[in-house]
């Protein structure tokens, strides 16, 4: 086993001492028990460098400008400069 020292907040400190009292175990217990729940949530980052996967084609079949996505997101009625107006005369 390793000696190590270790600092917290007041408030950590005080639930941990009642813990203690509590349950009639040592401090160190209840850190190492605490640890051994824990850490498994945290497991050991891959050595490999992780990269995304190619995008794949989602069906568009034509160019929408930069500038016209928020205008295509946001507002119904709006028709791509692509398009056109498609109304017909009367």
């Amino acid at each position: 086993m390793v000696k190590t020292q270790i600092q917290l907040p007041d408030h950590l400190y005080s639930e941990l001492k009642r813990v203690a009292a509590d349950y009639e175990m040592s401090l160190a217990e209840i850190i190492r028990r605490s640890l051994e729940r824990a850490l498994p949530s945290y497991p050991p980052k891959s050595a490999v460098e992780w990269t995304p996967p190619e995008p794949r084609h989602l069906g568009i079949r034509c160019h929408i400008d930069d500038d016209e996505w928020s205008l295509l997101a946001n507002d119904p009625d709006y028709v791509p400069r692509h398009l056109g107006n498609t109304e017909t005369a009367p």
